[in-house]
């Protein structure tokens, strides 16, 4: 369970929201602490020890292969006619990036928190972000690893875990960090000058898996949560608690609703669909998933890749993104 400072972030936060015309910085408290305990601990859980990630001079291999193989996605960004900027969230000592994706138009919005694939931040997340910005919403793209650099610097291009890629350092940061990260982008969403004050969260992949760890820890400010094939509670399978099991994500903190999103073929995720979907139902939460008959993992990057070789990706993007877009639309009408 997350034992971060979540408790404390709203009084902790200084956030001054006033978006520039380039990236704007927001000041946050000191000393960020992943392992300080909070009222939401557990007696049986075990503190994670926080992860600084290695400075490369060059783009990581992870990243760059991963953004190579993402032209698709770079040519659509490129065509967008929405407003778009790269902002900076100063929290606890460090710098934490994000793509902020605007609608077209001068009305406030709700925000949707977008998060990334394990490779870190690259532009198929940023186009799935621009997709749900062309919905109607404010989208928050954060670079979860940014921040996590020598002197609280660096970001997915230039971080290297121990094993020498992108995908190793996320993986390697504690839950409760994450959380508390998630957290910080959440207060900061809630303060954009066009925001109405309303938070959605989607996941895709590892930031899947981080969303719905995130809805575990009880918060209540978001007001829905969209898990794109990941495994939920009881499993386990990222940060130092990969080990443990249902006592560190008791479902029945949920007070959110949480929808999923996962592909027939996608075998780690289908093997943990029926415990996840059975302790949700025992708890009374709102759990609503769909598995896309063929889909594989990463259907929302591979279905627009027009090198993909399988049909059935594309048809799930599309019928992800329709559900999407009336999903996001109810949860905001409540």
């Amino acid at each position: 369970m997350v034992r971060g400072p979540l408790a404390r972030l709203s009084a902790t936060l200084l956030l001054s929201a006033a978006l520039l015309a380039g990236e704007t910085t927001v000041a946050g408290g000191q000393g960020f602490a992943a392992t300080q305990a909070s009222d939401t601990s557990t007696a049986s859980a075990t503190p994670c020890p926080s992860v600084t990630g290695t400075q490369s001079a060059t783009p990581t291999s992870g990243w760059t292969s991963q953004q190579a193989s993402q032209s698709f996605a770079t040519e659509k960004l490129a065509a967008s006619p929405r407003t778009s900027r790269w902002v900076s969230l100063r929290f606890h000592g460090q710098t934490m990036r994000a793509w902020v994706a605007y609608p077209v138009g001068r009305k406030n919005a709700p925000v949707v928190l977008v998060l990334h694939e394990v490779f870190g931040l690259t532009d198929s997340t940023r186009n799935t972000a621009d997709e749900i910005a062309a919905m109607g919403y404010i989208a928050i793209t954060p670079d979860m690893i940014s921040g996590l650099g020598p002197d609280g610097g660096g970001d997915a291009r230039t971080l290297t875990g121990t094993g020498g890629g992108t995908s190793d350092l996320v993986t390697a940061v504690p839950d409760e960090e994450v959380s508390a990260r998630i957290s910080a982008w959440v207060n900061y969403a809630r303060h954009l000058p066009r925001s109405t004050g309303q938070t959605d969260i989607v996941g895709l992949s590892w930031g899947g898996g981080a969303a719905f760890r995130y809805a575990a820890t009880g918060t209540k400010s978001v007001d829905s949560v969209f898990v794109f094939y990941d495994v939920g509670p009881p499993a386990v399978t990222q940060g130092c608690h990969r080990t443990e099991g249902l006592t560190d994500y008791p479902v029945d903190r949920i007070s959110v609703p949480v929808h999923g999103f996962y592909g027939e073929t996608d075998t780690r995720v289908m093997n943990s669909l029926q415990a996840t979907t059975e302790e949700m139902a025992a708890a009374g939460k709102y759990y609503d998933p769909v598995v896309y008959t063929g889909a594989d993992h990463a259907f929302m990057r591979l279905g627009e890749d027009p090198s993909g070789t399988n049909p059935a990706n594309a048809s799930a993007e599309q019928a992800s993104l329709k559900r999407l877009k009336k999903e996001i639309r109810r949860s905001f009408q409540h």
